[in-house]
Protein backbone atom coordinates (compact mmCIF):
# COMPACT_ATOMS: atom_id res chain seq x y z
CA UNK A 1 0.00 0.00 0.00
CA UNK A 2 1.71 3.04 -1.14
CA UNK A 3 1.70 6.07 1.54
CA UNK A 4 1.27 9.86 1.73
CA UNK A 5 4.57 9.89 2.51
CA UNK A 6 5.81 8.63 -0.83
CA UNK A 7 3.68 10.56 -2.83
CA UNK A 8 4.40 13.82 -0.71
CA UNK A 9 8.49 12.71 -2.23
CA UNK A 10 7.16 12.56 -5.84
CA UNK A 11 5.84 15.82 -5.69
CA UNK A 12 1.98 17.54 -5.64
CA UNK A 13 3.03 20.83 -6.11
CA UNK A 14 -0.12 22.34 -8.48
CA UNK A 15 -1.52 19.02 -9.02
CA UNK A 16 -5.13 18.41 -7.82
CA UNK A 17 -5.65 15.78 -5.30
CA UNK A 18 -8.95 14.05 -4.19
CA UNK A 19 -8.92 13.51 -0.43
CA UNK A 20 -11.73 10.85 0.54
CA UNK A 21 -12.12 11.73 4.35
CA UNK A 22 -14.68 10.77 7.05
CA UNK A 23 -16.30 14.17 8.27
CA UNK A 24 -19.11 12.31 9.05
CA UNK A 25 -19.51 14.23 12.54
CA UNK A 26 -22.67 14.20 14.79
CA UNK A 27 -24.91 18.16 14.39
CA UNK A 28 -27.25 18.97 16.67
CA UNK A 29 -29.57 22.07 14.68
CA UNK A 30 -26.75 22.11 12.39
CA UNK A 31 -23.89 22.74 14.97
CA UNK A 32 -20.85 20.06 15.51
CA UNK A 33 -21.15 18.46 18.66
CA UNK A 34 -17.62 16.07 18.15
CA UNK A 35 -15.26 17.28 15.56
CA UNK A 36 -12.69 14.62 16.60
CA UNK A 37 -13.06 12.87 12.77
CA UNK A 38 -12.33 16.54 11.57
CA UNK A 39 -9.04 16.38 13.21
CA UNK A 40 -7.77 12.89 12.54
CA UNK A 41 -7.72 13.79 9.29
CA UNK A 42 -6.11 17.13 9.21
CA UNK A 43 -2.76 15.62 9.33
CA UNK A 44 -2.95 14.71 5.60
CA UNK A 45 -4.94 17.96 4.18
CA UNK A 46 -2.47 20.41 6.07
CA UNK A 47 0.74 18.13 4.67
CA UNK A 48 -0.60 17.79 1.40
CA UNK A 49 -1.68 22.22 1.32
CA UNK A 50 1.64 22.93 2.59
CA UNK A 51 3.50 20.62 -0.56
CA UNK A 52 1.19 22.99 -2.68
CA UNK A 53 -1.31 20.55 -3.69
CA UNK A 54 -4.82 21.88 -4.61
CA UNK A 55 -6.60 19.53 -2.00
CA UNK A 56 -10.18 18.49 -2.66
CA UNK A 57 -11.94 16.79 0.37
CA UNK A 58 -14.96 14.62 -0.28
CA UNK A 59 -16.91 12.99 2.47
CA UNK A 60 -20.55 11.48 3.34
CA UNK A 61 -22.67 12.66 6.38
CA UNK A 62 -25.37 10.66 7.77
CA UNK A 63 -28.06 8.55 5.73
CA UNK A 64 -29.51 10.97 2.93
CA UNK A 65 -31.47 9.14 0.33
CA UNK A 66 -29.62 9.97 -2.74
CA UNK A 67 -30.60 13.22 -3.39
CA UNK A 68 -29.91 16.95 -1.49
CA UNK A 69 -31.00 17.27 2.32
CA UNK A 70 -30.03 20.55 4.38
CA UNK A 71 -29.98 18.46 7.55
CA UNK A 72 -26.57 16.47 5.76
CA UNK A 73 -25.05 19.27 4.34
CA UNK A 74 -20.93 19.01 5.02
CA UNK A 75 -21.23 23.17 5.02
CA UNK A 76 -20.64 23.17 9.05
CA UNK A 77 -17.42 20.38 8.43
CA UNK A 78 -16.11 22.54 6.25
CA UNK A 79 -16.36 25.55 7.80
CA UNK A 80 -14.79 23.67 11.11
CA UNK A 81 -11.97 22.33 8.81
CA UNK A 82 -11.03 25.93 7.74
CA UNK A 83 -10.68 27.06 11.40
CA UNK A 84 -8.71 24.46 12.30
CA UNK A 85 -6.64 24.68 9.68
CA UNK A 86 -6.48 28.30 10.03
CA UNK A 87 -6.92 29.46 6.47
CA UNK A 88 -10.43 29.81 4.25
CA UNK A 89 -12.12 26.81 3.22
CA UNK A 90 -13.50 26.53 -0.32
CA UNK A 91 -17.00 24.92 -0.20
CA UNK A 92 -18.73 23.38 -3.44
CA UNK A 93 -22.42 23.24 -2.81
CA UNK A 94 -22.61 19.94 -5.02
CA UNK A 95 -21.04 16.67 -5.80
CA UNK A 96 -19.51 17.19 -9.35
CA UNK A 97 -22.25 19.52 -10.87
CA UNK A 98 -20.89 23.30 -11.77
CA UNK A 99 -20.49 24.25 -8.27
CA UNK A 100 -17.52 21.76 -7.89
CA UNK A 101 -15.60 21.72 -10.97
CA UNK A 102 -15.42 26.12 -10.67
CA UNK A 103 -14.83 25.56 -6.95
CA UNK A 104 -11.98 22.92 -7.75
CA UNK A 105 -11.05 24.74 -10.87
CA UNK A 106 -10.40 28.28 -8.87
CA UNK A 107 -8.07 26.60 -6.33
CA UNK A 108 -4.86 28.08 -5.94
CA UNK A 109 -1.57 25.63 -5.34
CA UNK A 110 -1.92 25.10 -1.50
CA UNK A 111 -5.59 25.36 -1.27
CA UNK A 112 -8.58 23.40 0.30
CA UNK A 113 -12.13 22.49 -1.21
CA UNK A 114 -14.61 20.33 0.29
CA UNK A 115 -17.42 19.50 -1.61
CA UNK A 116 -21.04 18.54 -0.92
CA UNK A 117 -22.05 15.28 0.97
CA UNK A 118 -21.24 12.48 -1.77
CA UNK A 119 -24.20 10.30 -0.67
CA UNK A 120 -26.63 13.26 -2.28
CA UNK A 121 -25.58 11.13 -5.13
CA UNK A 122 -27.35 7.97 -5.90
CA UNK A 123 -24.28 6.58 -7.39
CA UNK A 124 -21.95 6.90 -4.39
CA UNK A 125 -23.82 3.86 -2.19
CA UNK A 126 -25.60 1.93 -5.58
CA UNK A 127 -24.86 -1.99 -5.37
CA UNK A 128 -24.79 -1.26 -9.30
CA UNK A 129 -21.19 -1.74 -10.42
CA UNK A 130 -22.06 0.48 -13.44
CA UNK A 131 -24.06 3.08 -11.78
CA UNK A 132 -20.85 3.50 -9.06
CA UNK A 133 -18.50 3.83 -11.69
CA UNK A 134 -20.36 6.17 -13.50
CA UNK A 135 -20.11 8.55 -10.38
CA UNK A 136 -16.71 7.50 -9.71
CA UNK A 137 -15.95 8.75 -13.14
CA UNK A 138 -17.16 12.10 -12.56
CA UNK A 139 -14.74 12.74 -9.37
CA UNK A 140 -12.57 11.41 -11.21
CA UNK A 141 -12.37 15.11 -13.13
CA UNK A 142 -11.71 16.32 -10.19
CA UNK A 143 -8.38 15.53 -9.43
CA UNK A 144 -4.90 14.24 -10.62
CA UNK A 145 -4.40 12.04 -7.21
CA UNK A 146 -6.38 9.91 -4.98
CA UNK A 147 -5.53 9.81 -1.10
CA UNK A 148 -7.73 7.40 1.14
CA UNK A 149 -7.83 8.60 4.58
CA UNK A 150 -11.84 7.88 5.68
CA UNK A 151 -10.88 4.75 7.32
CA UNK A 152 -14.55 5.40 8.62
CA UNK A 153 -15.73 4.42 5.35
CA UNK A 154 -13.65 1.50 4.44
CA UNK A 155 -15.64 -1.22 4.90
CA UNK A 156 -18.14 0.31 2.58
CA UNK A 157 -17.72 -0.17 -1.35
CA UNK A 158 -18.90 2.76 -2.32
CA UNK A 159 -17.95 4.74 -5.55
CA UNK A 160 -15.37 6.99 -3.31
CA UNK A 161 -14.01 4.29 -1.22
CA UNK A 162 -14.07 1.25 -3.47
CA UNK A 163 -14.21 2.64 -7.90
CA UNK A 164 -12.36 6.22 -7.32
CA UNK A 165 -8.97 4.68 -6.41
CA UNK A 166 -8.65 2.22 -9.31
CA UNK A 167 -9.12 5.58 -11.56
CA UNK A 168 -6.57 7.76 -10.09
CA UNK A 169 -2.92 7.15 -8.65
CA UNK A 170 -3.87 6.39 -5.34
CA UNK A 171 -1.82 6.06 -2.01
CA UNK A 172 -3.33 5.54 2.11
CA UNK A 173 -3.45 8.66 3.94
CA UNK A 174 -2.04 9.20 7.55
CA UNK A 175 -4.81 8.65 9.10
CA UNK A 176 -5.55 4.72 7.46
CA UNK A 177 -1.83 4.13 7.20
CA UNK A 178 -2.36 4.51 11.46
CA UNK A 179 -5.40 2.85 11.57
CA UNK A 180 -3.54 -0.12 9.78
CA UNK A 181 -0.74 -0.35 11.72
CA UNK A 182 -2.76 -0.22 15.18
CA UNK A 183 -4.96 -3.11 14.06
CA UNK A 184 -2.21 -5.70 13.10
CA UNK A 185 -1.12 -5.25 16.79
CA UNK A 186 -4.58 -6.74 17.62
CA UNK A 187 -4.30 -9.32 15.26
CA UNK A 188 -0.43 -10.26 14.24
CA UNK A 189 2.05 -11.05 17.32
CA UNK A 190 -0.12 -9.85 20.23
CA UNK A 191 1.15 -8.89 23.64
CA UNK A 192 -0.68 -11.16 26.06
CA UNK A 193 -2.61 -10.70 27.77
CA UNK A 194 -5.08 -9.65 25.51
CA UNK A 195 -8.42 -8.35 26.54
CA UNK A 196 -11.23 -7.26 24.57
CA UNK A 197 -14.06 -5.43 26.57
CA UNK A 198 -17.52 -5.25 24.24
CA UNK A 199 -20.91 -3.15 24.70
CA UNK A 200 -22.87 -1.58 22.38
CA UNK A 201 -26.63 -1.96 22.09
CA UNK A 202 -26.84 -4.67 20.10
CA UNK A 203 -25.34 -8.40 20.31
CA UNK A 204 -25.93 -8.67 17.04
CA UNK A 205 -23.71 -6.02 15.72
CA UNK A 206 -20.40 -7.80 17.98
CA UNK A 207 -21.39 -11.20 17.03
CA UNK A 208 -18.89 -12.12 14.48
CA UNK A 209 -16.38 -10.20 16.05
CA UNK A 210 -16.90 -12.17 19.05
CA UNK A 211 -16.65 -15.41 16.88
CA UNK A 212 -13.32 -14.67 15.75
CA UNK A 213 -11.80 -13.45 18.93
CA UNK A 214 -12.85 -16.20 20.53
CA UNK A 215 -10.06 -18.03 19.37
CA UNK A 216 -7.87 -14.79 19.80
CA UNK A 217 -8.19 -12.39 22.63
CA UNK A 218 -7.64 -14.26 26.23
CA UNK A 219 -10.53 -12.54 28.20
CA UNK A 220 -13.58 -11.16 27.07
CA UNK A 221 -15.73 -8.69 28.63
CA UNK A 222 -19.30 -7.95 27.75
CA UNK A 223 -21.39 -5.15 28.69
CA UNK A 224 -23.78 -2.32 27.62
CA UNK A 225 -27.50 -3.89 26.08
CA UNK A 226 -25.91 -6.72 24.40
CA UNK A 227 -24.76 -7.83 28.27
CA UNK A 228 -28.82 -8.85 28.86
CA UNK A 229 -28.80 -11.62 25.79
CA UNK A 230 -25.80 -12.70 27.35
CA UNK A 231 -28.04 -13.11 30.50
CA UNK A 232 -31.00 -14.51 29.17
CA UNK A 233 -29.24 -17.15 27.79
CA UNK A 234 -27.36 -18.21 31.15
CA UNK A 235 -31.31 -18.55 32.17
CA UNK A 236 -31.44 -14.99 34.12
CA UNK A 237 -34.52 -12.81 34.27
CA UNK A 238 -33.55 -9.30 32.10
CA UNK A 239 -36.84 -7.82 32.61
CA UNK A 240 -37.53 -5.22 30.22
CA UNK A 241 -34.05 -4.80 29.44
CA UNK A 242 -32.66 -5.03 25.74
CA UNK A 243 -32.75 -8.09 24.56
CA UNK A 244 -32.01 -10.18 21.09
CA UNK A 245 -33.66 -13.56 21.92
CA UNK A 246 -33.26 -14.62 18.56
CA UNK A 247 -29.59 -14.52 19.33
CA UNK A 248 -29.69 -16.44 22.49
CA UNK A 249 -28.71 -19.74 20.28
CA UNK A 250 -25.84 -17.89 19.12
CA UNK A 251 -24.63 -17.01 22.65
CA UNK A 252 -25.22 -19.93 24.07
CA UNK A 253 -22.97 -21.55 21.70
CA UNK A 254 -20.22 -18.98 22.50
CA UNK A 255 -20.36 -19.43 26.15
CA UNK A 256 -19.69 -23.02 25.86
CA UNK A 257 -16.49 -22.35 23.53
CA UNK A 258 -15.39 -19.91 26.21
CA UNK A 259 -15.38 -22.46 28.79
CA UNK A 260 -13.66 -25.08 26.34
CA UNK A 261 -11.10 -23.48 24.57
CA UNK A 262 -10.26 -21.41 28.15
CA UNK A 263 -10.83 -18.08 26.92
CA UNK A 264 -12.34 -16.22 30.18
CA UNK A 265 -15.98 -14.72 29.26
CA UNK A 266 -16.80 -12.30 31.99
CA UNK A 267 -20.25 -11.24 32.54
CA UNK A 268 -21.67 -8.14 35.00
CA UNK A 269 -22.44 -9.55 38.35
CA UNK A 270 -24.76 -6.38 38.88
CA UNK A 271 -26.53 -3.64 36.94
CA UNK A 272 -28.30 -0.28 37.43
CA UNK A 273 -31.96 -0.21 36.55
CA UNK A 274 -34.89 1.77 36.27
CA UNK A 275 -38.46 1.58 35.19
CA UNK A 276 -37.68 3.37 32.19
CA UNK A 277 -35.43 4.91 30.25
CA UNK A 278 -34.04 8.22 30.47
CA UNK A 279 -34.50 11.52 28.63
CA UNK A 280 -31.41 12.26 27.21
CA UNK A 281 -32.22 15.93 26.22
CA UNK A 282 -33.08 17.14 29.99
CA UNK A 283 -30.90 14.59 31.48
CA UNK A 284 -33.43 14.48 34.62
CA UNK A 285 -32.26 12.51 37.20
CA UNK A 286 -33.82 8.74 37.49
CA UNK A 287 -33.07 7.57 40.86
CA UNK A 288 -31.50 4.43 39.68
CA UNK A 289 -31.44 1.17 41.37
CA UNK A 290 -28.69 -1.33 41.44
CA UNK A 291 -29.20 -5.12 41.68
CA UNK A 292 -27.31 -8.24 41.49
CA UNK A 293 -27.25 -9.83 37.33
CA UNK A 294 -29.26 -12.54 38.26
CA UNK A 295 -32.55 -10.82 39.90
CA UNK A 296 -33.21 -8.17 37.82
CA UNK A 297 -37.07 -7.59 38.66
CA UNK A 298 -39.33 -7.77 35.28
CA UNK A 299 -40.41 -4.07 35.49
CA UNK A 300 -37.27 -2.51 35.47
CA UNK A 301 -34.40 -2.47 32.42
CA UNK A 302 -30.82 -2.25 33.07
CA UNK A 303 -28.93 0.43 31.78
CA UNK A 304 -25.58 0.21 33.67
CA UNK A 305 -23.28 -2.21 34.96
CA UNK A 306 -22.96 -1.65 38.64
CA UNK A 307 -20.72 -1.12 40.98
CA UNK A 308 -19.18 -4.10 41.78
CA UNK A 309 -18.75 -5.16 38.16
CA UNK A 310 -16.81 -2.00 37.55
CA UNK A 311 -14.23 -3.40 40.50
CA UNK A 312 -14.39 -6.46 38.30
CA UNK A 313 -13.48 -5.07 35.33
CA UNK A 314 -11.23 -3.15 36.18
CA UNK A 315 -9.34 -5.73 38.16
CA UNK A 316 -9.54 -8.10 34.64
CA UNK A 317 -7.82 -5.11 32.51
CA UNK A 318 -5.60 -4.83 35.43
CA UNK A 319 -2.78 -6.72 34.79
CA UNK A 320 -3.26 -6.58 30.58
CA UNK A 321 -0.40 -6.33 27.64
CA UNK A 322 -3.08 -5.65 25.03
CA UNK A 323 -6.76 -4.00 25.03
CA UNK A 324 -9.23 -3.22 22.17
CA UNK A 325 -12.34 -1.72 23.86
CA UNK A 326 -15.54 -1.49 21.34
CA UNK A 327 -18.80 -0.04 22.95
CA UNK A 328 -20.20 1.53 26.32
CA UNK A 329 -20.81 -0.16 28.88
CA UNK A 330 -24.31 1.54 29.93
CA UNK A 331 -26.25 4.55 28.65
CA UNK A 332 -23.26 7.30 28.79
CA UNK A 333 -25.28 10.12 27.18
CA UNK A 334 -26.99 10.26 30.84
CA UNK A 335 -24.76 11.03 34.28
CA UNK A 336 -27.22 8.58 36.00
CA UNK A 337 -25.53 5.70 33.73
CA UNK A 338 -22.07 7.27 32.69
CA UNK A 339 -20.33 5.28 36.14
CA UNK A 340 -19.78 1.81 34.08
CA UNK A 341 -18.22 3.58 30.83
CA UNK A 342 -15.95 6.01 32.97
CA UNK A 343 -14.93 3.16 35.10
CA UNK A 344 -13.56 0.56 32.29
CA UNK A 345 -12.24 3.66 30.89
CA UNK A 346 -10.22 4.93 33.66
CA UNK A 347 -9.07 1.28 33.88
CA UNK A 348 -7.44 1.25 30.62
CA UNK A 349 -5.72 4.45 31.49
CA UNK A 350 -4.33 2.89 35.37
CA UNK A 351 -3.09 -0.07 32.97
CA UNK A 352 0.30 -0.23 31.36
CA UNK A 353 -1.70 -2.37 28.43
CA UNK A 354 -1.57 -0.69 24.63
CA UNK A 355 -5.37 0.20 24.54
CA UNK A 356 -7.16 0.93 21.32
CA UNK A 357 -10.35 2.41 21.67
CA UNK A 358 -13.06 1.15 18.50
CA UNK A 359 -14.27 4.26 17.57
CA UNK A 360 -18.12 4.94 17.50
CA UNK A 361 -19.74 5.40 20.92
CA UNK A 362 -16.82 4.51 22.29
CA UNK A 363 -14.62 6.96 20.92
CA UNK A 364 -17.55 9.69 21.70
CA UNK A 365 -18.09 8.48 25.35
CA UNK A 366 -14.10 9.58 25.61
CA UNK A 367 -14.79 12.74 24.62
CA UNK A 368 -17.89 13.47 26.03
CA UNK A 369 -16.84 12.36 29.41
CA UNK A 370 -13.81 14.21 29.28
CA UNK A 371 -10.36 12.10 29.08
CA UNK A 372 -7.26 12.83 27.59
CA UNK A 373 -7.77 11.48 24.20
CA UNK A 374 -3.74 11.19 24.47
CA UNK A 375 -3.55 8.91 27.26
CA UNK A 376 -4.90 6.19 25.31
CA UNK A 377 -2.61 4.20 22.66
CA UNK A 378 -5.26 4.26 19.78
CA UNK A 379 -8.75 5.99 19.70
CA UNK A 380 -10.12 4.62 15.89
CA UNK A 381 -12.18 6.85 13.78
CA UNK A 382 -13.78 3.63 12.50
CA UNK A 383 -16.06 1.34 14.90
CA UNK A 384 -17.53 -0.83 12.14
CA UNK A 385 -14.46 -0.65 10.19
CA UNK A 386 -12.26 -1.91 13.01
CA UNK A 387 -14.63 -4.40 14.35
CA UNK A 388 -14.77 -5.94 10.32
CA UNK A 389 -11.30 -6.16 10.17
CA UNK A 390 -10.77 -7.96 13.37
CA UNK A 391 -13.44 -10.13 11.78
CA UNK A 392 -10.96 -10.54 9.28
CA UNK A 393 -13.00 -9.07 6.30
CA UNK A 394 -11.52 -7.88 3.34
CA UNK A 395 -12.00 -4.30 3.72
CA UNK A 396 -13.16 -3.09 0.03
CA UNK A 397 -11.62 0.85 0.87
CA UNK A 398 -7.89 -1.34 1.91
CA UNK A 399 -8.47 -3.38 -0.89
CA UNK A 400 -8.66 -0.49 -3.12
CA UNK A 401 -5.30 1.11 -2.23
CA UNK A 402 -3.39 -1.88 -2.09
CA UNK A 403 -2.63 -2.67 -6.08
Amino acid sequence: MKTIDELLSEGVAGRRVFVRADLNVPLESGTITDDGRIRAVLPTVKALADAGAKVVVASHLGRPKGAPDPAFSLAPAASRLGELLGSAVAFATDTVGESARSTVAGLSDGQVAVIENLRFNPGETSKDDAERGAFADQLAELADLYVGDGFGAVHRKHASVYDLPARLPHAAGHLIATEVGVLKKLTEDVQRPYVVALGGAKVSDKLAVIDELLGKADRLLIGGGMAYTFLKAKGHEVGISLLQEDQIPAVTEYIERAEKTGVELVLPVDVLVSPEFPDLKTKAPTHPTTVAADAIPADQEGLDIGPETRKLYASKLADAATVFWNGPMGVFEHPDYAEGTKAVAQALLDSRAFTVVGGGDSAAAVRLLGFDEDAFGHISTGGGASLEYLEGKTLPGLAALED
